[in-house]
């Protein structure tokens, strides 16, 4: 696939997040590079160096592009819904409908799936302008990918995210009433607090109670419900400060390290309750979580979160005490 090179100032012409070029173009479709160690860990950013290859454009006909707009809602010029995506099965076409039904625009970031979805979302993204896709060469992991639509959004100029997942476990008819949520308090962070059925698997319900205290005594109790549940609208300065700052949060131990960090920082948790849906393998669930694996990378994570703890505990003591 050829990379064009990105004009800046004709990219400055359309709205945040908006395609460029004649009206009714859709959305881009952009490649990152591969990151290698040396620049993960020695960037001045912290994260991931700048990305060299530039957005590529795919444009769909005038008409597409209009017919598009009229069904779905108005653009936003700060918040997004940012859906980071790895081999997600067939579910991912149905959830992106879903959340382009409910806001504009959606971002995908296609997290080096080998499964053919990015072609699939190319194709999606040529007939609609709210749209945009991301594809990284690499797998990074989920934090990796919300970064790197974290650093893309924030250069278009939007300030919020809300994140869900690609594989239909989350609610996308909510999606306006948590964008509204943050809206009216766009310095907090607006955290989804789950209601299981019957499909969620018990184990995992119940292990997920010892991360949810961990993250409560690691904030004396600021309120964050649900340390892992991934439905939520972030702030993405502040989200984006912590990631660039250190090289964790990049996979399963990303959920519960953003909230307890960005509590640290001060960025206040709003919460509502909202369904998650386990779908079984029969139904075109996928789940890429590793009991063994997953569960010592949190084990790990509680760790260092806990040294934090304490080294912060004065500044969080008098916060709760005097704020």
């Amino acid at each position: 696939m050829s990379v064009q090179p990105f004009d800046a100032k004709r990219q400055s012409r359309s709205a945040p997040g908006a395609s460029t070029g004649t009206a009714g173009e859709a959305s881009c479709y952009e490649v990152a590079p591969p990151v290698g160690r040396d620049a993960r860990d020695g960037a001045h950013d912290g994260g991931y160096a700048r990305a060299a290859a530039r957005p590529t454009i795919f444009s769909g006909s005038p008409a597409a592009g209009a017919a598009a707009a009229m069904s779905t809602p108005s653009a936003s010029s700060t918040h997004l819904v940012l859906i980071p995506s790895y081999n997600p099965g067939a579910k991912l076409d149905e959830t992106v409908r879903g959340a382009r039904a409910q806001w504009n625009p959606v971002w995908v970031v296609v997290d080096g799936s080998t499964d053919g979805s990015a072609e699939r979302l190319q194709a999606m993204a040529l007939h609609d302008p709210g749209l945009h896709v991301i594809v990284l060469p690499e797998n990074r992991g989920k934090g990796g990918a919300v970064l790197a639509g974290l650093e893309a959004a924030a250069e278009r100029g939007f300030t919020h995210v809300l994140t869900m997942d690609s594989d239909g476990q989350h609610p996308a008819a909510l999606i306006p009433e948590f964008m509204a949520a943050s809206q009216a308090a766009p310095e907090a962070m607006v955290l989804g607090l789950p209601k299981f059925d019957a499909s969620a698997p018990q184990l995992r319900v119940q292990g997920r109670r010892l991360s949810n205290f961990f993250a409560d005594f690691e904030t004396l109790w600021a309120g964050i419900g649900d340390s892992l549940y991934g439905f939520r609208v972030y702030p993405i300065a502040p989200l984006a400060a912590i990631m660039h700052r250190q090289t964790w949060m990049r996979r399963f131990d990303f959920d519960p390290e953003a909230a307890v960090r960005l509590c640290w920082a001060g960025v206040r948790p709003i919460r509502i309750e909202a369904p998650v849906r386990y779908f079984s393998a029969g139904e075109g669930g996928v789940s890429h979580f590793n009991y063994v694996r997953d569960n010592l990378l949190l084990a790990g994570m509680h760790l260092r979160l806990v040294s934090g703890f304490v080294l912060r505990l004065p500044l969080l003591v008098g916060r709760r005490l005097f704020a």
